[in-house]
């Protein structure tokens, strides 16, 4: 069974026991998670989302993302910066898709 669901602005199409990032929650190790935000299951698609359906999943830990450089300078006047920035995600497990 596939689902997609919608989480902080961005969608994933997940199966039960996918594995994906999605922006940090502060949830400890073990914790349960459900998302409501259900787009689409099964060929239903919602209008904007499919009522009664919802997908639960575990928390496994947190993680960075890579490494982002961020560069800044203006022309003709010796200014340069150059920074790095490591995003901070969660990782889910999910366990079920109800539809």
């Amino acid at each position: 069974m596939v689902a997609i669901i919608s989480d902080s602005g961005r969608q994933f199409m997940v199966r039960k026991g996918d594995s994906i990032l999605v922006d940090r929650k502060k949830m400890q190790d073990g914790d349960e998670i459900k998302f409501g935000d259900v787009l689409s299951v099964e060929g239903k698609v919602g209008s904007p989302f499919v009522e009664g359906a919802s997908v639960t999943g575990v928390v496994k830990g947190e993680v960075k993302g890579p490494k982002i450089y961020v560069q800044k300078f203006k022309r003709r006047k010796d200014y340069r910066r150059r920074f790095g920035h490591r995003q901070k995600y969660t990782r889910v497990e999910i366990t079920d898709i109800v539809s």
